[in-house]
C-alpha cells in the first residue's frame, strides 16, 4: 500500500495525508475540524509534547508486554476505537472494516449511535459488534429501541456521551457546505463529490446503503443527510441530569462506560450511579472552545475516582508514545477517534490494521526503553518530571 509519491503510509501525518486526497472536502472537514478556532482542538495534542518520559537503560526488558483488560475484557492493547459518526461515508462500510481491523489488533470497537452499518450487519461481519456508544435522544423510546437493538446484537458496554447537550460551532462544516441544508449547500456537496472519483465509484456507489444503520427503522430519521441531520438537531436534549443517567442503568444490563467528563466534580456522581468507568474527553475539541486539554485535566480526575472507577482518555493521542504518556498519568487506557478514521479513509482496512500495528510497536518500544515490561508498571516514575503544565 503506497500513497501517490510511491512512499508508504506509516504515521497518522500520512493517513491524514491520504484522507484529504481521498474524501470529498465536507467528508475530511467533518473528521479533521473542530469547534470555533479548534484552540482546543490544537490544545489536545500539543499536551502530550508537555510531558516526558524517562529513559532507563541496563534493565531486563526482554519480556515487553502491551497486553491489559478494559472494562473486564482483555485487549492487546490498552486501547480502543473510540465512537464515530458517519464512518460509511469515510470508507466502503467503514464500521465493519475498522470492526476487522480492530478484531485483528486485538481491541475494542465501538459503534456509533450515527453509525452507517447497522449491529446486526457488524455481528454478522465479525462476531460481537463490540462496545456501543449512545447520545440521549430526546425521545426516550427511541433510546429503548436501540438499546435492545445492540443489545441482541452481543453489545456489552455501552458508552454513552454526556457532553452533548447542544452542538459546538463547527465553522468548517459551515463554510464547505455540510450545514447548508438548500440548493447552495446541496451544489457545494455535489462539487466537492465530483472532485473524488474514487471516492464515488468505491464508497458513493460501492458503499451502500448510506443509511444511519443503528438509527434505520426505529425513528422518523431520514436516510438523506441533509434530512438526517435536521431531525438530529431536534432530538439532542439540554435536559438531561443525573437522574436521566440512573434511568439508563436501569435500562441497561451490561458495562456502563461515561463518556465526556472534564471536572472532578462532574465525574463524582458516576460513583454512586453504577457506572464501570468514564472518558475524559472535549469531545475531540468539537463541542466547546477553549476548554483544557483532555491530557492535563486527567490527573485530577484519576485522583477523584479513588480507584473505585476506570479512567480512560481520548483526544489528541497520535501514537503509541501518547498512549504511554496517558497511562503514565493514570489512564486505564485511551480511545482513539480521528486517528483510526485518517487510517481507514486513506488506507482502508489494511491501513487501519498497518496503523494500529505501528501503535503497538511505538508503545513496545516506548516501555523497553524506560524500562518496563509490562502495562500495570507504568507510572509517574517514569516520567522527566511533572507535566509542564503543573
Amino acid at each position: 500500500m503506497s500513497n501517490l509519491s510511491g512512499t508508504f503510509p506509516v504515521t497518522v501525518a500520512d493517513y491524514r495525508g491520504l484522507a484529504r486526497r481521498r474524501l470529498p472536502r465536507f467528508l475530511f472537514d467533518y473528521i479533521d475540524g473542530g469547534a470555533n478556532a479548534e484552540q482546543t482542538l490544537a490544545a489536545n495534542e500539543a499536551a502530550f509534547q508537555q510531558v516526558l518520559i524517562r529513559q532507563r537503560v541496563l534493565r531486563d526488558v526482554s519480556r515487553v508486554d502491551t497486553r491489559t483488560t478494559l472494562l473486564g475484557e482483555a485487549a492487546a492493547l490498552p486501547v480502543a476505537l473510540g465512537p464515530v459518526g458517519m464512518v460509511g461515508y469515510m470508507a466502503r462500510r467503514g464500521e465493519v472494516q475498522a470492526l476487522r481491523a480492530a478484531r485483528t489488533a486485538g481491541i475494542p470497537f465501538t459503534l456509533s449511535t450515527l453509525g452507517t452499518c447497522p449491529p446486526e450487519e457488524l455481528r454478522a461481519a465479525a462476531g460481537s459488534p463490540g462496545w456501543f456508544q449512545l447520545y440521549m435522544l430526546r425521545d426516550r423510546g427511541v433510546v429503548r429501541a436501540v438499546l435492545e437493538r445492540a443489545q441482541a446484537a452481543g453489545c456489552k458496554t455501552l458508552v454513552l456521551t454526556v457532553d452533548l447537550a447542544t452542538t459546538g460551532l463547527r465553522h468548517r462544516d459551515q463554510r464547505n457546505g455540510l450545514q447548508d441544508r438548500g440548493p447552495r449547500g446541496r451544489l457545494a456537496k455535489a462539487l466537492q463529490i465530483a472532485a473524488r472519483p474514487r471516492w464515488i465509484w468505491d464508497v458513493g456507489l460501492r458503499g451502500g446503503p448510506h443509511h444511519f444503520g443503528t438509527l434505520q427503522g426505529l425513528a422518523d430519521a431520514p436516510s438523506d443527510l441533509n434530512g438526517f441531520r435536521a431531525w438530529l438537531d431536534g432530538q439532542f436534549d439540554a435536559s438531561v441530569t443525573w437522574k436521566d443517567i440512573e434511568w439508563l442503568r436501569g435500562l441497561w444490563p451490561g458495562r456502563l462506560l461515561l463518556k465526556g467528563l472534564l471536572e472532578p466534580e462532574d465525574g463524582r456522581p458516576a460513583l454512586d450511579l453504577g457506572a464501570d468507568g468514564l472518558v475524559v474527553s472535549n469531545h475531540g475539541g468539537r463541542q466547546l472552545d477553549g476548554v483544557a486539554s483532555t491530557l492535563s485535566k486527567l490527573p485530577a480526575m484519576v485522583e477523584a475516582m479513588e480507584g473505585r472507577l476506570e479512567v480512560y482518555l481520548d483526544g489528541g493521542v497520535r501514537n503509541g508514545i501518547d498512549v504511554f504518556r496517558a497511562l503514565a498519568l493514570g489512564a486505564r487506557g485511551v480511545l482513539l477517534g480521528r486517528a483510526w478514521v485518517w487510517a481507514l479513509a486513506g488506507g482502508g482496512e489494511a491501513g487501519l490494521a498497518a496503523f494500529l500495528g505501528t501503535l503497538r510497536k511505538e508503545l513496545e518500544v516506548a516501555m523497553a526503553l524506560s524500562g518496563v515490561n509490562c502495562v500495570a508498571d507504568i507510572g509517574r516514575e517514569q516520567l522527566d518530571g511533572p507535566p509542564r503544565w503543573e
